[in-house]
């Protein structure tokens, strides 16, 4: 028989903690009441005692993971049981997160894990955003379950063995992290009704900290800070230095000198919506953010408040290039296979005008101004599930039907949600293109570190004076938002111009002029 460790109640309005000491290691013997581990919230520091004495079985939240209020934290075995215990509901062994074996470990009674897959580099957690199946289904091998979304992609989760899906340990909505376990599969559909208790997360190997180890927030703290452990006194356990003894710490350093500067302004809160009327919250409907629409938000708000963004504008007339894709178009689609659009035209227009600027093809570095002798052009496409941006590598040495067939590729790619994080990182410049959207006029916004972005517009039919004759021409505005502190009016001007040119004239980019 075991008893389990869960987390305390941590205060109101208080949902999660991080474990920050374990004072006992599997197999050690513990008392009731016996302090067994730290937590550490954003105010205050929880200790756990042990509900029950016996021999700490097993430790299920390792130091630095982050738990819920109710989350199992450890198990302890009756006193006098030989070896830890390890529970029957436990499918997953302890073994390194992220192993092979982990991935669909078949536990007693035929049941399989089903855990989250690779989410790509340096992608550390998702969120839950739809099951398609419910507990009790029958699943195939393969099949589809769930569907998972990073900051980025969409991820679908199939199934690792054919049987009944049992249990749901992670429900729609819920964060998991790249070792998590997301449901459980019996063999059978008699196996589901015996389907152990939801487990609040996949074991995690505890190492054992020394005895006067200092929290892991607090030695994060303490490097921010520019502190060692000398210049903070500890009030944890047996003198330990907690995330709070660091703060002390750091205020006191800041007060000490001589007057203090006027406070900066504090950050805006985040948006509080007022009271709303009954009659009128009744016909609301309140949807969370997916990952990616935060994502975004977060990234242009970021981009506002870091790089000094201003915008130029100016026209070009169609005429030229929509002629020369008329004629060529047919021809064009019979040998390459891809239809022509003004995309390969824009993109060739703006690499020939980036030689010519390259700082609009730069980024900064801190007090460096990085100068980039390729394009890696971001192209930005709307999907259902927000603006993502994938990189085409190497434009500048691509012709026009590699370029088309490169964005073809990759809005395809996109719609579906089957981008990569690699995919969609490393780009040097971005274009837009409102227009498809029947857009005339936009003020785009940088996509970080990129100095500059190209916004394209609606190809609308105006009267223009030409040799002194009015005439009707097929006229697009062209909007280059860029970076001021590397990027000056000049070169903005500039670069515009060159393309404008380019793309009145076509043969001047066979020219290279």
């Amino acid at each position: 028989m075991t008893t389990e460790v869960r987390v305390p109640t941590l205060g109101e309005s208080v949902t999660e903690a991080t474990v920050a000491t374990w004072f006992k290691k599997p197999g050690d013997a513990v008392a009731a009441d016996e302090m067994l581990c730290e937590l550490e919230t954003d105010k205050v520091t929880v200790e756990v005692p042990a509900p029950a004495g016996g021999t700490l079985a097993e430790i299920i939240a390792g130091e630095g993971d982050t738990v819920g209020v109710d989350a199992l934290l450890a198990n302890i075995a009756e006193a006098g049981a030989a070896g830890p215990e390890i529970p029957a509901a436990k499918t997953v062994p302890q073994a390194e997160a992220g192993s092979p074996a982990e991935e669909a470990a078949p536990a007693a009674g035929g049941s399989t894990d089903v855990m989250v897959p690779s989410l790509g580099e340096s992608v550390s957690e998702a969120t839950v955003s739809t099951w398609f199946k419910k507990v009790g289904d029958n699943v195939a091998q393969d099949e589809m379950l769930c569907e998972l979304e990073t900051d980025k992609v969409s991820v679908e989760v199939p199934a690792p063995a054919g049987g009944v899906l049992a249990e749901i340990t992670a429900p729609e909505g819920a964060t998991v992290d790249a070792a998590a376990k997301l449901g459980v599969i019996s063999g059978s559909a008699g196996a589901a009704a015996a389907a152990p208790a939801a487990a609040p997360a996949p074991a995690a190997a505890a190492a054992p900290a020394a005895d006067v180890a200092n929290a892991p927030s607090a030695e994060k703290a303490m490097a921010e800070a520019g502190l060692n452990a000398s210049q903070v006194a500890g009030t944890g356990r047996d003198g330990r230095i907690m995330k709070e003894d660091v703060a002390r710490a750091a205020a006191a350093a800041a007060t000490a000198p001589a007057p203090a500067a006027a406070p900066a302004p504090a950050p805006a809160p985040a948006s509080v919506r007022g009271p709303v009327a009954a009659e009128d919250a009744a016909r609301e409907e309140k949807v969370k953010m997916t990952r990616l629409r935060q994502t975004i938000a977060r990234r242009l708000k970021d981009a506002q408040n870091t790089a000094a963004i201003l915008t130029t504008y100016n026209e070009v007339d169609m005429t030229e290039v929509m002629a020369l894709r008329n004629q060529y178009k047919e021809q064009f689609e019979k040998k390459h296979g891809v239809r022509l659009g003004f995309m390969s035209f824009f993109t060739k227009a703006c690499c020939h005008a980036l030689k010519e600027v390259p700082e609009v093809n730069a980024e900064i570095s801190g007090t460096d101004i990085i100068y980039k002798n390729y394009v890696h052009m971001g192209v930005a496409a709307g999907t259902p599930q927000g603006l993502v941006v994938p990189v085409i590598r190497d434009t500048d040495r691509m012709s026009f039907a590699e370029i088309e067939k490169a964005i073809a590729e990759k809005g395809k790619r996109a719609r579906d949600g089957k981008l990569s994080m690699a995919e969609m990182q490393g780009g040097t410049f971005t274009i837009s293109n409102g227009g498809v959207y029947g857009s005339l006029m936009s003020s785009p916004i940088l996509n970080p570190p990129q100095s500059g972005i190209l916004g394209m517009h609606k190809i609308q039919d105006r009267p223009m004076a030409i040799n002194g004759k009015v005439e009707i021409r097929p006229m697009m505005y062209l909007a280059l938002s860029y970076d001021h502190r590397i990027v000056d009016g000049k070169g903005a001007v500039t670069f515009l111009v060159r393309v404008k040119e380019a793309l009145e004239d076509p043969r001047r980019l066979l020219m290279d002029l």
